[in-house]
C-alpha cells in the first residue's frame, strides 16, 4: 500500500510518517510539502533509521506522486495568529485546503482511494472533500476524536494506575469544544468502569477535564502535538490497509445513525479498505444523545459559516 502525506514536511506528517515505519504494514511512504526542502529532510531522517524498522520505500515528493497512492494523508495547516478569531483561522485553513483539493482534482487518482483529512477544524474539512474532491463519500475520512479518545483512555489509564491497552472509553462528535465522552460505555479490563477500584464521579470529571484541555497543554509546552496523533493516523491506516474493520471514532459523513444527516463527525465507524463501511449505533445515555445532536448543531453552523 501506498500513502502520501501532503504535510509530510511538518510536525504531525512526520510523526505520522515515523508511525506507519515503526508499523511497517505499508509499503511506501511519500511525503509532500509546500517546503519541499523540509519535506526531503524528514523523508532522509526516516531512510536513515530503515534498516532498523522495515523494508519501505520512503521519499519527498510533489502533488502528482498522489496519483496512484491508495491513501492521501492531508495534515497541512495553518496556526493560529495571535488575537486571531478562531473563524479568521478556519476561513484561512478553508482556504488553504481547498487549494489543496484544487491540486487533487487535476490528477486522475487511483481507483479506490481514500482521502484522510486530519487538518483542522478536521470535521468541516472531510465535509468539505466530501462535496468538493468528487470521491465517494464512504471513501473520505477525518480523524476525528481518534485523539481525543486516546487522550482520554491514556488519562483515564494513568489516573486509575492500570495499563494503558487495558482501557476502553470513546469520545464522539466534533472534534473540538463540543466533544462527548461516553462514559456510559466506558471500561477497565471488560469491566464497567463504575465498577473499577478507584474510579469516582470526582475521577471522571477531573480527566475529562485534563482530556478537555490536553491539546492546549501540549501547545504551551512543546509547541504542538506529533507522536500521539502520529500513533491514531496509523491506526487507522492500518485498519484501511489490512481490512481489519475496526470500529473507531473518525469523522465521515452522516447518514442517519444517531439522527445525524449531512454532517462530517465521529461516531463508531466500521474502518476497512473501502473507507467508512459501516456506523454502529451503541446505547447512550440521553445526555450523550444529545450532546451529539449538539455537536452536529455546531458544526452545521460553522459550515454554513465558512462555506456558504
Amino acid at each position: 500500500m501506498k500513502v502520501a502525506i501532503i504535510g509530510g514536511g511538518g510536525l504531525v506528517g512526520s510523526c505520522a510518517g515515523f508511525a506507519l515505519q515503526a508499523g511497517g504494514i505499508v509499503r511506501e511512504i511519500a511525503l509532500i510539502d509546500a517546503n519541499a526542502e523540509a519535506a526531503d529532510g524528514q523523508a532522509l531522517d526516516l531512510v536513515h533509521g530503515g534498516s532498523f524498522l522495515a523494508d519501505q520505500s520512503i521519499y519527498a515528493a510533489g502533488t502528482e506522486t498522489c496519483a496512484d497512492a491508495d491513501v492521501i494523508v492531508i495534515t497541512a495547516g495553518l496556526r493560529r495568529k495571535p488575537e486571531e478569531s478562531r473563524l479568521d483561522l478556519i476561513n484561512r485553513n478553508v482556504a488553504l485546503f481547498r487549494g489543496i483539493l484544487a491540486d487533487l482534482k487535476k490528477l486522475k487518482l487511483k481507483d479506490g482511494a481514500i482521502g484522510f483529512v486530519v487538518s483542522n477544524p478536521v470535521d468541516v474539512l472531510t465535509y468539505l472533500m466530501v462535496k468538493e474532491l468528487g470521491l465517494p463519500a464512504q471513501r473520505v475520512i477525518g480523524l476525528g476524536t481518534m485523539l481525543d479518545t486516546s487522550r482520554l483512555q491514556g488519562m483515564l489509564a494513568r489516573e486509575l494506575k492500570v495499563a494503558p491497552t487495558q482501557v476502553s472509553a470513546l469520545i464522539l462528535g466534533e472534534h473540538g469544544d463540543s466533544m462527548v465522552p461516553i462514559w456510559s460505555a466506558a471500561q477497565v479490563a471488560g469491566l464497567p468502569l463504575d465498577r473499577w477500584p478507584g474510579a469516582s464521579p470526582t475521577l471522571i470529571a477531573a480527566v475529562e477535564k485534563k482530556t478537555r484541555g490536553s491539546g492546549a497543554e501540549v501547545i504551551k509546552k512543546k509547541g504542538g502535538a506529533g507522536f500521539a496523533v502520529g500513533v491514531t493516523i496509523a491506526e487507522v491506516i492500518h485498519s484501511i490497509a489490512l481490512d481489519r474493520r475496526r470500529v473507531l471514532p473518525v469523522s465521515a459523513l452522516q447518514t442517519g445513525a444517531y439522527g445525524l444527516r449531512d454532517v462530517c463527525m465521529s461516531v463508531p465507524t466500521v474502518v476497512g479498505r473501502a473507507g467508512a463501511l459501516d456506523r454502529i449505533e451503541i446505547d447512550l445515555w440521553p445526555k450523550e444523545r444529545t450532546g451529539l445532536q449538539n455537536s452536529a448543531n455546531v458544526l452545521k453552523e460553522t459550515i454554513a459559516k465558512v462555506l456558504g
